[in-house]
């Protein structure tokens, strides 16, 4: 296993086929995928084939009062984490998560934040992320929850 910087065209089949089935390749693109300050994280197995992906935009914390105390300068989101189905549990999307933890500190970030699906508390939990707040919907998507991980 290696992780390796990404395009955006490089990951957006795996992120379409694991977050967004049945739906255009398209609705996996985000409007930070491009940004400047935008990166993007692929895991891949030893013959090079990608088998997790993450993306990571500076962008502040959504208004919401039971985040308020996590309000800082140096805030980064993770957006669009996948891992192939058959590679879960392998540790890939651990990796490649934590590849982009490092990075976004190196680059002065103090707090990494996301929209993760309920499905996936118990990884974000297991890799030092809090969720705050209540749980809300994403339609066509479901049921989700804010996570917030304060760098060292």
């Amino acid at each position: 296993m290696y992780i390796t910087s990404a395009s955006v065209e490089d990951i957006l089949d795996l992120r379409q086929q694991v977050l967004r089935p049945g739906q255009p390749r398209e609705s996996a693109l985000t409007e930070a995928d491009l940004l400047p300050d935008t990166f993007h994280l692929a895991a891949r197995t030893d013959t090079g084939e990608l088998a997790a992906c993450a993306t990571f935009s500076t962008e502040p914390l959504p208004d919401d009062p039971a985040l308020a105390p996590y309000v800082t300068e140096g805030t980064w989101r993770l957006r669009k984490m996948a891992s192939a189905p058959h590679v879960r549990g392998q540790g890939f999307g651990g990796a490649v998560l934590l590849a982009g933890l490092d990075a976004c500190h190196a680059r002065g970030g103090r707090l990494v934040w996301c929209s993760g699906r309920l499905a996936a508390a118990g990884f974000y939990q297991h890799h030092g992320f809090t969720p705050v707040g209540d749980q809300y919907t994403v339609p066509g998507i479901g049921a989700h929850h804010h996570f917030v991980h304060r760098l060292p």
